[in-house]
């Protein structure tokens, strides 16, 4: 299969190269029609946070963002909101903003419903709007456009900054200068690696056009689902590192095979049967270990691994179509690698550490394994937490917002909780129903109202069915102090319980920082059978291309390692706040619970590309010499190169989002990037190698019963003459037998 794609499309480079060409115009015309959409909604089916927003949705029909706040706020030294000239521009401001399409209703701080949105000081207050849009559905055009009607307030003095979803809108950052910067990087790693402008160009081309098609269908799917942006920044950092690596690799061996005289199209077929072959593999196995986040049961983490999937489902697609066409393009201005070395030659750089690692096997590992574990021991006070808009960088629209809104009511007023309560019978309500008399109401108040942690609560609101009340409290801290979260879980635990005990009652407690809480419960419980899954996954994936089944555990085990080590670095950096001001932070913040469970399936994903390149090379050398210490001299010293190359592109992409203000985006821009840089020179430089080398010939032990069960794989070999079979990660072309360095 690969061979016949290789062929069809080195035989038709042009219509290749200009069916690629149409689809990256078709997409981006497609997202300039249709706008990009993301959304940071979270909904958890069969949690009590969404049954409390089912219920609210069903009983009090209204806005489906609920009230977004538009914070109003003057100095000390001016009027406050409460002088009569104020109040009347913030009236006016008012009316102008219910006048603003998808703008339902606008409640302002001088009416009795909004009388708590006014500071004890009388210098901050908010308007609470209602809109008919979803959060997804907010653009900035919509906050752009209250903000410009709230020009009555502005004029007065008064400072007028949107919060919720109408900030969250503004303040969606480009990536577009961190995917120039890692371009930029590895443009110059490429040209130094390959020592050809031209050749160091073809895999940033490649890694450009996918990245051309794949974000905008990202952003086109956010009109059928939640997709956070941070969902499509992971897949651009992910999509650009292996665009870029798998291009390298298979240009690697195309430059081989012209180095011995191979032809420009058959050299581009066999570079597809061949490297697009093991390409082709790594990227499923990427796939399938973000596939395993489907068992988290959450639509987020759908979202979240179907972004990075379809990424690098377009990398592989360009990398088996389009690379052999422009290589055939291309091949007379690629310049061939060098000439094989001299076997008796002395070993330099991967060979040096090659034949270091064949003779001190023990001490390496230990070594390689002390540094792992000193990285990874802050990992062990890892902890789930949930980020709120205090964590936005300070200038944004959000940061303001949620600062002022502290200030004046507390921090809790950014994270208040929504408890609904569903009675078996109408409740008895004061005229008009704003307020509950009904005893089973008093005293689910005067419960919530006595509970530790609780700084106010709102009279119950009673919906138009009787049976249906809405409470709004406020917690005493922020939505990402971890006591807020131990208020939800007391508060459903203990305090309702114990106040409804025998009334038929059935309460849920919703809410964003309800919500969050409830995300980081599920993904605690449903992380072991995620990481037991990716861990078999890859595991198979192994024990297929390489028929051994120490081989296949030794992989995961030494892949856990290097995660637990990248854990550890995201939990001193960011938890701990170790250094936080070096990459734009301004203390410690919390760590949403999806970011390791992504992290886990993604750098599974990512590590199975150096393991196949380097023991395919292992793998060949051990069943052409028949000599296992020689094997693994032998292919690190073929390989490390060319994989340190690699994975010093992919750090440095990685490494360049941290100039993104989101939180999340540096902890994914840190996390990868540690992971990757151990991975390549600890892992597959020190452990790998020097494992193999203790174990010897026991590394390719298969039952027979096991053998005769798994199907033969080739996944380097292109088919062809053995002298030319080398791997295809290789940068320099090796002889058919070469003597242990």
């Amino acid at each position: 299969m690969f061979t016949g794609t290789g062929r069809w499309c080195a035989r038709r480079p042009k219509r290749v190269v200009a069916t690629w060409l149409l689809l990256l115009a078709t997409a981006l015309t497609a997202l300039a029609v249709f706008g990009r959409v993301t959304s940071e909604a979270v909904s958890i089916p069969g949690s009590d946070s969404q049954a409390a927003q089912d219920v609210t949705d069903r009983a009090f029909p209204g806005s489906p963002s609920g009230r977004q706040p538009v914070l109003l706020h003057t100095d000390a030294t001016a009027a406050p909101l409460t002088a009569p000239e104020t109040a009347a521009a913030v009236r006016a401001a008012a009316t102008a903003v219910a006048a603003v399409p998808h703008v339902v209703a606008v409640t302002t701080p001088y009416e009795p419903a909004g009388a708590a949105a006014m500071s004890a000081d009388g210098h901050t207050a908010y308007l609470s709007v209602e809109l008919d849009l979803t959060g997804r559905e907010v653009t900035p055009a919509t906050t752009e456009a209250v903000l410009a009607a709230a020009a009555p307030a502005a004029a007065a003095g008064i400072e007028v900054t949107p919060g919720g979803f109408l900030a969250a809108a503004v303040d969606k950052g480009s990536t577009g200068r961190s995917e120039a910067i890692g371009l930029g990087t590895a443009l110059v790693i490429l040209t130094v690696t390959l020592g050809s402008l031209v050749a160091a160009g073809l895999p940033l081309l490649a890694g450009i056009v996918g990245l051309g098609i794949a974000l905008p269908v990202i952003g086109l799917a956010g009109h059928l689902m939640d997709v956070p942006e941070a969902g499509e920044t992971i897949a651009a950092m992910i999509g650009l590192g292996v665009g870029i690596d798998y291009t390298l690799f298979g240009l690697s061996r195309f430059r081989e095979l012209r180095a011995a005289g191979v032809g420009i199209e058959d050299a581009a077929v066999r570079t597809t049967a061949g490297s697009g072959k093991s390409v082709a593999f790594a990227g499923s196995a990427v796939v399938a270990a973000l596939a395993g986040l489907a068992l988290g049961g959450l639509p987020l983490l759908y979202a979240l691994a179907l972004a990075p999937a379809i990424a690098v489902v377009t990398a592989v697609g360009v990398n088996l179509t389009l690379l052999p066409a422009v290589l055939v393009l291309l091949g007379k201005r690629l310049a061939p690698a060098r000439s094989a070395p001299d076997p008796g030659a002395r070993p330099r750089g991967w060979g040096r550490i090659a034949a270091l690692v064949a003779a001190r096997p023990w001490p390496l590992l230990l070594a390689g394994l002390a540094l792992l574990g000193a990285l990874a021991a802050p990992a062990v006070h890892l902890h789930l937490g949930q980020l709120d808009a205090g964590s936005k960088a300070s200038g944004t629209m959000s940061r303001t917002a949620y600062d002022r809104m502290a200030t004046a009511f507390g921090p809790g007023s950014n994270g208040v909780l929504q408890v609904v309560d569903v009675l078996p019978t109408p409740a008895q309500a004061q005229a008009g129903g704003a307020g509950a008399v009904d005893p089973r109401l008093a005293a689910v108040t005067a419960a919530l109202r006595g509970a530790e942690g609780v700084a106010a609560v709102a009279p119950p609101t009673l919906a138009a069915d009787g049976r249906t009340a809405r409470w709004q409290v406020t917690p005493t801290t922020a939505p990402s102090d971890a006591a807020t979260t131990a208020l939800v879980h007391r508060l459903r635990s203990d305090v309702l319980p114990a106040a409804t005990a025998g009334s038929g009652q059935v309460l849920h407690i919703g809410g964003a920082t309800a919500a969050q809480a409830d995300l980081n419960a599920r993904i605690a419980h449903r992380m072991p059978l995620v990481v037991g899954f990716v861990l078999t996954v890859a595991g198979l994936l192994l024990l297929l291309a390489f028929r051994s089944p120490i081989v296949a555990v030794k992989a995961a085990v030494m892949n856990l390692v290097s995660v637990a080590a990248a854990y550890g670095v995201l939990s001193a950096v960011f938890q701990h706040g170790w250094g936080a001001g070096l990459i734009g932070l301004e203390g410690p913040v919390a760590i949403p619970g999806y970011v390791p469970l992504l992290m886990f399936a993604v750098l599974f994903g990512l590590s199975m590309d150096y393991e196949v390149f380097l023991l395919s090379a292992v793998r060949e050398s051990y069943l052409r010499e028949g000599d296992s210490r020689r094997a693994v001299v032998t292919g690190l010293a073929g390989t490390g190169r060319i994989i340190s190359s690699a994975a010093l592109i992919m750090v440095a992409v990685f490494l360049s989002y941290l100039l993104s203000d989101d939180p999340v985006v540096k902890m994914f821009g840190v996390g990868l990037a540690t992971a990757v840089a151990l991975d390549a020179t600890v892992v597959r430089g020190l452990l790998v190698p020097s494992t193999m080398v203790l174990l010897g010939d026991r590394n390719w032990w298969l039952p027979g019963w096991l053998d005769r069960l798994l199907p033969h794989l080739d996944i380097e070999g292109d088919g062809q003459a053995p002298d030319l079979a080398v791997p295809a990660d290789d940068t320099t072309p090796r002889p058919a037998a070469q003597p242990a360095r």
